[in-house]
């Protein structure tokens, strides 16, 4: 990371030269084009195996050669990517192994991407003789900076050779059928397994309600990809092990837990595509805020965004343009959140298939006068204006639990909801009053250490794993505040439920036991009261609560709110109990959003949590700082169409990306970012 760090911030696309190749005119324009926007990194050969390996071993580099010399002879550096992302059709033609089946047991025909076993003996030895040969000839060259290891990994596959695979996963976590049977609970339906051999996959056409099942099989897709993750990392290393690798994810996506990949990746990378305009752009960039600061949490390191459209993308359901100061408020909301990037798909519009009328950089007209280019010049400008934020960190007292593993166990429950449980919508719910109040997240999962934070969230931790009992137990005795929900401490590892109270191992915790939990129709509400204040007076009155309602008994916690309608009226919604020196809070429902802004508004005020500024945030500007060794830099971004008042910050602060006096009141234009820094130190 060091050497991207010297680098500064990367600006950059995914570029496809071997779409240009018999347009020699095209590759030499691009060269200046891409000075001219500014930008200092390029990610090439990300869907290149075919002309890389036109046929089966026999390798053509010279075209490659000559753009990587073009670039660094241009002082544009390369993120070289594995082409494993789509395999070239002789592969699938003559080995029809590598081809993915699919949960109904149908075999795919060729075409698409990521229409490949991860399994396949063929296909990795395929791809582990095309990466060495990369590695060889590339990863000592100057211009390389990167591995780009495959594209945007994703999918399953339900083979033979996978179903082979998955067995004797199980037989490693479980040891032995009987134990199997029970984690499982097997006996429910007569589904009991008396051989290894009778155990298959999830499918609709078959097993598909034993829910140990559904989890497990989600977790060996993920330790099946990292696995062939890790494959792709060894023949890359072969000649250079200390060059970084990164492997870009999707957002939110629900096929693999992205934690899990901490370890094998050195930085992580991710592909932003949020549906600005559609709604409220508010929304949008706090939802889009949550999953930036949850790709910088995975390592607790700065990130790369890898892919972004600079105007609109052809896949979504309306193809709608970023209006102006849109692209740069975006990217460098990004880098408000901890990127050390803004990169593009793509760089050139392609001339054909199904991604021609993509968003890029460089349309189909080949000209620099388009808004769009005008705009990425533009922000390629403010990036060198901020080559110190590249590498600094963001410092977060609070943690927020958002688990994958869990989420799959939540919306597979069948009950107390099947019409959405809201798992993430439940997170966002925490999430935006901090963001909104100027507090930093982190967030971690269940395998986390929650040592050096104050304050963790647990919203709807319905599966328990990972010993997370005794660690939130411990981070109250040490001193911690938490803050625990509704459906939590219901389920083991396995997603096999608890016998005795709930939350499990939690109950001296948070004071309570959770007795019943009414699932609500969309269209009913009831109300929560506040009966007792605890703060600064923030949290008061009534606060509408949906879809879930727990029902608790007190276990010693004091009550702050109550129920006020149905057979409920007057059992506790809001708990709070001190357990060591610590505490702990207990909410019963989900809340409207006003509830988490009064009740986070009292706990920051009352545990003095550091604000990133001091004054106060206007409705549709969001505030982000990022320090570094000599400097703390913060972001002020406006998310709505009017302009903005701002408060003094002071004489420390001085702007970075325009001209502002900010000693006094000052003013953000409509969908603009300012940064600002002061020195630290």
């Amino acid at each position: 990371m060091n050497q991207l760090v010297e680098k500064g911030l990367l600006h950059g696309a995914d570029y496809n030269p071997e779409q240009w190749l018999k347009y020699p005119e095209v590759l030499a324009q691009d060269i200046e084009l891409m000075k001219q926007a500014g930008c200092n990194v390029m990610s090439i050969g990300i869907f290149s195996w075919a002309m890389l390996e036109p046929q089966e071993g026999c390798y053509e580099f010279d075209w490659l050669d000559d753009v990587i010399q073009r670039l660094h002879t241009n002082g544009i550096s390369v993120i070289l990517a594995t082409p494993s992302g789509a395999r070239p059709v002789w592969l699938a033609q003559k080995y029809t192994e590598v081809l993915r089946v699919s949960e109904t047991r149908q075999h795919a025909l060729y075409g698409g991407r990521h229409n490949h076993c991860y399994t396949s003996p063929v296909y990795r030895d395929k791809i582990m003789q095309l990466n060495k040969r990369l590695s060889e000839r590339y990863a000592h060259h100057p211009a390389v900076v990167l591995w780009h290891i495959s594209n945007e990994y994703g999918g399953e596959c339900h083979c033979s050779l996978c179903q082979a695979e998955f067995r004797s996963w199980l037989q490693e976590k479980y040891g032995s059928l009987d134990q199997l049977n029970e984690q499982w609970w097997t006996t429910f339906w007569s589904h009991t397994y008396s051989d290894w051999s009778q155990i298959e996959s999830p499918s609709p056409q078959g097993e598909s309600a034993t829910h140990g099942l559904n989890v497990d099989w989600k977790r060996f897709v993920t330790d099946r990809t990292i696995d062939f993750l890790e494959h792709e990392v060894r023949a890359v290393r072969s000649y250079h092990p200390e060059l970084p690798v990164t492997a870009n994810f999707m957002y939110y996506y629900d096929g693999l837990n992205y934690f899990k990949f901490k370890d094998v990746i050195d930085i992580v990378s991710w592909d932003n595509y949020p549906t600005w305009h559609k709604g409220s752009d508010l929304d949008i960039a706090i939802d889009t805020a949550m999953f930036h600061d949850m790709m910088r949490s995975i390592k607790n390191k700065p990130f790369l965004l890898m892919e972004s459209s600079p105007s609109s993308t052809n896949w979504q359901s309306v193809s709608k343009l970023k209006k102006p100061g849109m692209h740069i408020l975006s990217s460098m909301q990004a880098i408000a959140h901890g990127s050390d990037s803004v990169q593009y798909f793509q760089w050139r519009k392609s001339r054909g298939s199904s991604e021609k009328f993509h968003g890029s950089v460089v349309s189909h007209d080949g000209g620099s006068q388009t808004r769009v280019f005008q705009e990425v010049a533009k922000l390629g400008e403010m990036m060198k204006q901020l080559p110190d934020v590249a590498g600094s960190q963001t410092k977060s007292e609070v943690a927020i639990i958002y688990d994958w593993e869990n989420k799959w166990a939540i919306e597979d429950s069948q009950g107390p909801r099947n019409i959405g449980m809201g798992y993430k919508e439940a997170v966002q719910s925490h999430y935006r009053s901090f963001h909104q109040q100027g507090i930093a997240v982190d967030f971690v999962d269940m395998e986390c250490d929650f040592a050096g934070y104050k304050l963790v969230v647990a919203p709807m931790i319905y599966m328990l794993r990972g010993d997370i009992e005794r660690k939130l137990q411990a981070f109250v005795h040490q001193g911690g505040t938490l803050v625990l929900t509704y459906w939590s401490g219901i389920v083991n590892e396995n997603d096999l439920c608890h016998l005795g109270p709930v939350p499990h191992q939690l109950t001296d915790v948070v004071g309570i036991i959770s007795e019943e939990i009414d699932g609500l129709y969309d269209q009913e509400h009831n109300n929560g009261k506040v009966v007792m204040a605890f703060g600064n007076g923030k949290l008061q009155g009534e606060y509408r609560c949906s879809m879930l309602c727990d029902l608790v008994q007190l276990n010693g916690a004091k009550v702050l709110m109550e129920y006020t309608e149905n057979f409920y009226a007057g059992k506790p919604v809001l708990t709070q109990h001190s357990l060591g020196s610590g505490e702990a809070y207990y909410i019963a429902t989900q809340f409207e959003q006003s509830f988490y802004d009064d009740f986070y508004g009292e706990l920051i005020d009352r545990m003095d949590l550091h604000r990133v500024v001091d004054v106060a945030i206007p409705n549709g500007v969001l505030i982000d700082s990022r320090t570094s060794e000599n400097a703390e830099f913060l972001f002020i971004q406006n998310y709505s169409a009017n302009e903005q008042s701002i408060s003094a910050l002071g004489e420390e602060w001085h702007a970075v990306t325009r001209e502002v006096v900010l000693h006094e009141e000052f003013k953000i234009e409509p969908y603009e970012v300012l940064t600002v820094k002061r020195p630290v130190g």
